[in-house]
């Protein structure tokens, strides 16, 4: 029984010469021993004394002589006549035209490889195969052999058919392979970090042995030896599991690397005679990446505590505890300023515990103010260490703080940090909350769409306060559409055009000219449209609470609507006789 088809044969007079030949693996072979017999042919030094001479390094196109780097230096300096003299890497086959072997001509399908014949009939290629039997077969084993009321199919479909699978099959592995990749950078990390807070609490435990006299001397090694037993094990446990890893990565590698090569190969019968089998093993290797095989088995902090408030008399008690002892409230968060930052209206925040901290944590509070010096809120409330808050005012100064909290009450705030939002913002189309007709490309910063009806789309941003304005630029304009420029609330109707419900402000322009609506309520007729090349700007003053439009830099009548207030979205409507691309905002409007 074959191993790898897990078929049946009989031995006859011929004996193993009888088996059926797997041509895909002699044609790799064959591959890769050509490659050896091309390196074996590169050049030599054409002046060595040595036996064999040394591989060239260089050829001087002036002499025409190959020298390796020994007699360059010896007999080619660089100096005096042959300064000018141009050295050029030597060819990989000496006598070839540029280097090359056998031309670029191959050996694929058609390229001079004998086509394989039936086993059975010696006089016909295979041209079909029996799914039934998953083999290929002749023209002739369908009309006379047992495969004649077979399900058969053509040899080239289920070739490609079957690559394809493959292929489908090698992306699974290759994701995981490199996921494991990115995990052993973690698992070395964790090594790291694991050394380093060791030696921290080593150097903490040997402090805290040494204040306690000649009482904590005996007991100072034995809690050492704790530590270090805990560092070792940990450090065993992410040994072993870079081990494990390494090893289900090298397989996993060797099998893409394999099936790569099978891959290249243009012999359909050859490649089908091991592709099920092959497919089969790619799917088991994609199975041991189990849930949780990606994960790291022990953390990189030491659990352990150092009790310095016994009395003289319980020194020689003296020993790690782990939340033992009565529990107050948690310490003050520490804010990690590195990793504090600002994008748009939005704001970061990172804090951590600090080290050695006995008092357990069930989660934090983070506060914010209100950007203008008033009371602080809360904003989070968890077990996180790190929090976006989004929406915030533009050009505005926020004041924020965080404190933890236990089942014995809630801690001190830590520092207050000073947060400074974007004075522009930067946005884009967002395809989340698109029509689904909307098609946005270009980053997200150009939109056109696939309906004859107008459909909307909305910037990333959202606007509370400030002045704000940017442009579009109209890339198409056929057929004389009514594009609408505006901004809109986030829940509105996205399946008719800007304007027409309670939730959008907008201006929609024709060719010629130009109409304000809100609630389907036309107004402000205004002469000048829009054409390919036409800049649409948009005045959003949230200080004064209107809303401009302008048209390549011309105001289109006055301000369009008055009393605006809330939290608005750039927005904007169009059909597929429209596309926009759209421009920062910009401190400076006409």
């Amino acid at each position: 029984t074959c191993p790898q088809c897990h078929r049946s044969a009989s031995l006859d007079q011929r004996g193993l010469r009888g088996f059926q030949r797997n041509r895909l693996l002699e044609a790799i072979v064959q591959r890769y021993q050509q490659g050896r017999a091309a390196a074996a042919a590169a050049a030599k030094c054409q002046l060595c004394d040595r036996s064999p001479p040394e591989p060239a390094a260089v050829l001087c196109e002036q002499c025409e002589v190959l020298y390796c780097a020994a007699c360059q230096l010896r007999c080619h300096p660089a100096r005096g006549p042959f300064a000018k003299h141009r050295l050029a890497p030597p060819p990989a086959h000496p006598g070839a035209p540029g280097g090359g072997g056998d031309g670029g001509g191959g050996k694929g399908a058609g390229g001079g490889r004998k086509l394989p014949t039936c086993a059975e009939h010696d006089l016909e290629n295979y041209s079909m195969y029996c799914v039934s039997c998953r083999s290929p077969v002749c023209y002739q084993c369908l009309e006379e052999g047992k495969h004649s009321k077979h399900d058969v199919k053509a040899l080239g479909a289920m070739w490609k058919q079957h690559k394809a699978q493959l292929s489908q099959a090698l992306n699974g592995v290759s994701d995981k392979a490199k996921e494991a990749k990115e995990f052993l950078v973690q698992l070395k990390n964790l090594l790291q970090q694991i050394q380093e807070n060791g030696l921290d609490y080593e150097a903490c435990l040997v402090a805290q042995c040494d204040a306690l006299v000649d009482a904590l001397t005996r007991q100072k090694a034995k809690l050492l030896t704790k530590v270090t037993k805990e560092r070792e094990h940990k450090l065993k446990v992410v040994w072993d599991q870079i081990n494990h890893c390494t090893l289900k990565l090298r397989q996993s590698t060797g099998l893409m690397e394999y099936c790569l090569e099978v891959i290249k190969e243009n012999d359909p019968s050859g490649f089908l005679q091991i592709s099920d089998a092959l497919i089969k093993r790619v799917q088991v290797s994609q199975e041991q990446w189990v849930k949780g095989a990606l994960e790291p088995k022990v953390s990189a902090e030491f659990d352990l505590t150092l009790d310095s408030e016994p009395l003289l008399q319980s020194i020689h008690q003296l020993d790690f505890i782990q939340m033992k002892f009565p529990v107050s409230v948690p310490p003050v968060p520490l804010l990690q300023l590195e990793k504090c930052c600002t994008r748009n209206n939005s704001v970061t925040l990172a804090w951590r515990m600090p080290p050695l901290s006995h008092n357990p944590v069930e989660g934090y509070i983070l506060e914010l103010d209100d950007g203008d010096g008033g009371q602080f809120r809360e904003v989070y409330v968890g077990k996180e260490t790190l929090c976006t808050i989004d929406g915030l005012h533009f050009n505005s100064t926020y004041n924020a703080r965080v404190k933890a909290f236990n089942s014995s009450g809630v801690g001190p705030y830590s520092k207050t940090v000073i947060l400074q939002t974007s004075d522009v913002a930067w946005f884009t189309f967002d395809p989340s909350s698109a029509h689904r007709d909307i098609v946005l490309s270009n980053d997200n910063q150009t939109a056109t769409c696939n309906s004859y009806d107008d459909r909307v789309v909305l910037g990333t941003a959202a606007f509370s306060k400030g002045v704000h304005y940017w442009e579009l630029h109209v890339d198409r304009y056929d057929n004389h559409p009514d594009p609408a420029f505006g901004i809109a609330r986030i829940n509105v109707v996205k399946d008719m055009m800007l304007g027409k419900d309670d939730k959008a402000w907008a201006m929609y322009v024709d060719n010629n000219r130009s109409w304000f609506m809100h609630c389907n309520s036309h107004t402000n007729r205004t002469e000048g449209g829009v054409s390919k090349g036409a800049t649409v700007g948009v005045l959003l003053d949230l200080n004064k609470h209107n809303l401009t439009f302008y048209i390549n830099g011309q105001q289109q009548g006055p301000p369009a609507f008055e009393n605006i207030e809330g939290v608005f979205m750039p927005a904007l409507s169009l059909n597929r006789n429209v596309q926009v691309n759209l421009l920062q905002s910009s401190p400076t409007y006409p």
